[in-house]
C-alpha cells in the first residue's frame, strides 16, 4: 500500500508543480476578465476543459523533454566531437538548427499572423524557413566559437553592428518582425535541444570551459535569426 502510495505522489507531484505555473496566470486573466472588465468567460465549461488540457499538455511535453530532447542533445554533443572535420560539425549543428525551428509553434503562429496582416504579401512559409536559415546560421556560428575558442564579444558585437545596419536598408515591417521572430524562435524545443547539444560538445573539448563557453548559443540563434529576417525584406525591395 505504501509503495502504491509512493507512486501516486510521484506521479502527482511533477504534474502540480505544472499546475502550480499555470494557476496565477490563469487566475489573474480570469480576476480581470470578470471583475475589470466585467465580461463574462465564453462557455465556461470549454475554458475549464482547455485549461485541464494545457496543465496535461504542458506537464507531458516537458516530462517528454527531459526524457528525449535534454538527453539526445547532451548525448550528441559530447559526442560530436569524433567527427574529424570540423567544418562537418558546424554543418551538423547547422541542420538541427533549421529542423528544430521548423518545428516551434510559435514562430508558425507568427508566421500566419505575419501573412494575414500583409494580406498575403509576406508568405508564412518563405518567412517560417528564412527565419530556420538563420536560426541555423546562429547555431553554426555558436559551434564553431566553441571549437576555436572564439571570446564571445569579438563574435556577438559584429554582428550586432551588422543588424543595425542591416535594419537601415530593410522595409520598415521587417525590423519588427525580425525582433519577434528570433523571440519566436527561442520555443520548448529549440531551448533545450540546442542548449544540450552547446553545453555537452564544450564539456568534451579539454582547451574550452564549458560555463564560458556552452552558453550564449540561444543568444546567436536570435541574431542569426533577426539577420535573416532583415536580409529577406531587403530582398523584397528588388
Amino acid at each position: 500500500m505504501r509503495v502504491l502510495d509512493m507512486r501516486v505522489v510521484e506521479v502527482l507531484a511533477p504534474l502540480w508543480e505544472t499546475m502550480r505555473s499555470i494557476i496565477p496566470l490563469t487566475a489573474i486573466m480570469a480576476f480581470f476578465q470578470l471583475v475589470i472588465l466585467r465580461k463574462p468567460i465564453d462557455n465556461i465549461k470549454e475554458f475549464l476543459l482547455g485549461f485541464v488540457l494545457a496543465v496535461l499538455g504542458l506537464h507531458l511535453f516537458l516530462k517528454g523533454a527531459t526524457m528525449s530532447l535534454l538527453p539526445l542533445g547532451g548525448s550528441v554533443g559530447r559526442n560530436i566531437h569524433i567527427l574529424e572535420r570540423r567544418w562537418l560539425i558546424v554543418i551538423v549543428a547547422f541542420i538541427i538548427g533549421y529542423l528544430g525551428t521548423l518545428v516551434e509553434p510559435a514562430l508558425k503562429a507568427l508566421a500566419l499572423e505575419v501573412e494575414e496582416l500583409s494580406i498575403g504579401t509576406i508568405r508564412h512559409g518563405v518567412l517560417i524557413h528564412g527565419v530556420a536559415i538563420g536560426f541555423g546560421l546562429g547555431m553554426a556560428i555558436g559551434i564553431t566559437k566553441i571549437l576555436l575558442n572564439i571570446p564571445y564579444i569579438k563574435i556577438v558585437v559584429p554582428l550586432l553592428v551588422l543588424i543595425i545596419i542591416l535594419a537601415f536598408f530593410a522595409p520598415e515591417p521587417f525590423a519588427a518582425i525580425a525582433f519577434d521572430s528570433a523571440s519566436a524562435t527561442t520555443g520548448p524545443v529549440n531551448i533545450p535541444l540546442n542548449m544540450a547539444l552547446a553545453i555537452g560538445l564544450a564539456t568534451v573539448i579539454k582547451t574550452v570551459d564549458p560555463l564560458i563557453s556552452g552558453f550564449g548559443i540561444v543568444g546567436l540563434t536570435s541574431i542569426g535569426a533577426m539577420i535573416s529576417v532583415l536580409v529577406l525584406g531587403i530582398l523584397t525591395r528588388f
